[in-house]
C-alpha cells in the first residue's frame, strides 16, 4: 500500500463516526427548505451534497480543503524552479487535507509514474474514431475504453465486496485515471492538432511539465499547465461534471464509467466549454471595435453598451455562485501581469480593460446579481498566447484539472458509504395545488 493511500485510510476510519452520528442522532435536523422556483429552475443552491473537498463561499469564491486559492498556492510544495505547486503536491492535499512534505509528494510522483502508461489499446480506439470527432468526444471513449481493466468492477465482481473496504479499489482507479489523463490529452491534442506528432513521456517531470513537454510547449508552459489543472480541479459538488460523477458513481459504477459522465456533462455549452465562447466572443468584439487600437475605456464602455442594447450578453461575466470576481480569474490574471511578452499583448490589454469597464456597466444596467467574471472570462487569452489556438481542445485541458476533485470526491464518496443518489420528483399540477394554497402541507 502506497504511503498515500495509507493516510488516506487512516483519515477515512476517523471520519466514519461523525458521518454515522449524524445520521444516526440528527438525521431529522432540518437544513433548509425548498421552493417551487428551486424546484423548477435545477435544484439551485437546495443543499442535499456533502463534500469536504471544497467549499465555494459567494463572497470569497473556492476554497481546496478550508484554503483560499492564494493561501493553496502559498502552503503547498512547489515545483523545482517555480513558484507553482506540483499537480502531485495538490493531490495529496484535497484527498487528506493535509498540506504534503516534499518526501510525500516524491512518493506521490513516483506512484503516479508507474500509473500513467496508458496501454496501446486506447490510443487504438481513439486512432478507430473519425478524426473529426471533438475531442471531448475523443477523451470520454478514452475514459470508456480504460474501464474493462477497472479494479473497482473487478472487486465487486470478485463475490467479496466489502463496502467497508470498497474505497481502496476507487482509490486504485483513482490513482490510475488522473495519472493518465494528462498523457491521454496530449495524445488527443497531437493527434488533431500538431499531425499525429507524437511526443514520449519524460519520466523526470511532474505532471503539469509533462504535459507541456508532451504537447510541444515552451518552458514556461509548465506553471501555465500546473496552475490551470489545480484552478480547474473542484467547485463543490454541485457543478455538472462533479455531480454527473458522483451521481453514477453512486449506483456503484466504476470510476471510469463515472468520470466519462462527468466529462460528457464538462463538454456542454453551459459549463466547460463556455471557455471557448468566451474567447471567441472576446475575438470578435477586438475585430469588431478595436481595429488595431488600443482599448480605451471609452472605447470599451461604448461597445458593451452596444452589446447589452442588442439583447446579447457579456460572456465570462456572472455566475451561479460567486457574488464577487472569480479568484480564478484573479490567479489567472496575476499570472499574466507577471509574465512578460503576455502583460503587453493585445487581446490581454482588451480582456483588462473590459474587466475595468464591465462590472460597472452591467450594474448600471441592472439585470445581473453578479457583474463580475468569472474563471472563464481569463482562461482561453492564456491558452491562445501560448499557441494553443485550438478552441476545440479547451474543456479537454479543463477535463484534466477537473479529474483531480471528482476523483477525490468518489473516493471519499466510498470511504464514507454515501447512499445512490435518487431524488422525489413532483409532478407540474402538485405544484399548481401547493402554489395555490400557500405551499405544501407536512403531514
Amino acid at each position: 500500500m502506497s504511503k498515500l493511500k495509507e493516510i488516506l485510510s487512516k483519515k477515512i476510519e476517523d471520519h466514519r463516526p461523525r458521518t454515522t452520528r449524524l445520521v444516526k442522532e440528527f438525521g431529522k435536523v432540518k437544513i433548509d427548505e425548498v421552493t417551487i422556483d428551486q424546484c423548477i429552475g435545477g435544484a439551485r443552491d437546495i443543499r442535499s451534497l456533502v463534500t469536504d473537498i471544497s467549499y465555494l463561499d459567494p463572497q470569497e469564491g473556492i476554497r481546496f480543503r478550508g484554503k483560499t486559492i492564494p493561501e493553496t498556492f502559498a502552503a503547498l510544495p512547489k515545483a523545482n524552479g517555480s513558484k507553482y505547486p506540483t499537480v502531485e503536491a495538490f493531490w495529496f492535499f484535497l484527498l487528506t487535507g493535509d498540506v504534503p512534505t516534499q518526501k510525500q509528494v516524491d512518493d506521490v510522483a513516483a506512484e503516479w509514474k508507474t500509473r500513467q502508461v496508458v496501454p496501446t489499446y486506447v490510443f487504438d480506439a481513439i486512432r478507430a474514431l473519425p478524426r473529426d470527432s471533438h475531442p471531448m468526444v475523443m477523451l470520454s471513449v478514452a475514459l470508456l475504453t480504460l474501464q474493462k481493466d477497472s479494479k473497482f468492477a473487478a472487486f465487486y465482481g470478485s463475490g467479496k465486496f466489502n463496502k467497508m473496504t470498497a474505497w481502496e479499489s476507487v482509490y486504485e482507479d483513482a490513482s490510475d485515471i488522473v495519472a493518465r489523463i494528462p498523457v491521454i490529452a496530449a495524445f488527443i491534442y497531437n493527434l488533431k492538432f500538431r499531425g499525429d506528432k507524437q511526443i514520449a513521456i519524460d519520466p523526470k517531470l511532474d505532471m503539469g511539465a509533462n504535459f507541456a513537454h508532451m504537447i510541444g510547449q515552451k518552458e514556461e508552459y509548465k506553471d501555465v499547465a500546473r496552475m490551470y489543472f489545480i484552478l480547474h480541479s473542484d467547485h463543490e459538488s454541485g457543478n455538472v461534471s462533479a455531480h454527473a460523477t458522483h451521481l453514477v458513481h453512486s449506483a456503484l459504477s466504476d470510476p471510469y464509467y463515472a468520470y466519462s459522465a462527468g466529462i460528457n456533462g464538462l463538454a456542454g455549452p453551459l459549463h466547460g466549454l463556455a471557455n471557448q465562447e468566451v474567447l471567441d466572443w472576446t475575438m470578435q468584439f477586438q475585430e469588431k471595435y478595436c481595429k488595431g487600437v488600443e482599448p480605451t475605456k471609452e472605447l470599451v464602455t461604448k461597445a458593451l453598451w452596444d452589446t447589452l442594447n442588442a439583447g446579447q450578453v457579456i460572456p465570462g461575466y456572472g455566475h451561479a455562485v460567486l457574488r464577487k470576481t472569480d479568484p480564478r480569474y484573479m490567479s489567472q490574471r496575476e499570472f499574466c501581469l507577471n509574465t512578460p511578452g503576455l502583460k503587453d499583448d493585445p487581446l490581454f490589454k482588451l480582456v483588462s480593460m473590459i474587466f475595468e469597464v464591465a462590472p460597472g456597466v452591467l450594474t448600471e444596467h441592472g439585470k445581473t446579481k453578479n457583474p463580475w467574471p468569472n474563471v472563464d472570462a481569463q482562461s482561453g487569452v492564456i491558452q491562445w498566447y501560448y499557441g494553443l489556438k485550438e478552441w476545440d481542445f479547451y474543456t479537454v485541458l479543463f477535463g484534466v484539472g477537473r479529474a483531480l476533485g471528482c476523483m477525490a470526491n468518489i473516493t471519499w464518496d466510498r470511504g464514507l458509504g454515501y447512499a445512490i443518489e435518487r431524488p422525489k420528483s413532483v409532478t407540474t399540477a402538485m405544484l399548481e395545488k401547493w402554489a395555490a394554497e400557500g405551499g405544501r402541507k407536512l403531514s
